[in-house]
């Protein structure tokens, strides 16, 4: 299983943004930590769950589980929907990732087990500026 944390982090809201992401088990342990632009906040979560769920494509692991501290992008994908139209391309792409993987699971953590990630994105938002 691979076990996967993802934070997005906005210097603004909109403002310089960055993804952190940090996948660890079968093997693997991998930090990627990129600057995506300027967006809002939850966008950044989103954009940090499709990267994710791409890498873990890459490496064609069948059980994944994810972490995030974003309430808004664990429950859209929980319930598959997102009332923000803005979000809806995001959750689309995520969910068309999600179906591709045999055993996904994601569940929401607080911002203190989730350092690594938030590390990650912050830093990347300094790579961007």
């Amino acid at each position: 299983m691979l076990e996967v944390y993802i934070d997005g982090a906005s210097a603004g809201n909109p403002g310089p943004s960055g993804i952190g992401i940090f996948i660890k088990g079968e093997g693997h342990t991998i930090k990627i930590s990129e600057f995506i632009g300027e967006t809002n906040n939850h966008i950044a979560e989103f954009m940090a769950l499709i990267r994710a769920l791409e890498e873990v494509k890459k490496i064609g692991s069948s059980l994944i589980s994810v972490r995030s501290d974003s309430k808004i992008v664990v429950a859209s994908v929980e319930k598959k929907y997102v009332k923000n139209e803005e979000y809806k391309p995001y959750l689309e792409k995520a969910i068309q990732l999600i179906e591709t993987i045999d055993m996904f699971f994601i569940k929401w953590i607080p911002d203190n087990q989730n350092k690594a990630a938030d590390a990650l994105a912050r830093e990347a938002i300094l790579k961007g500026k």
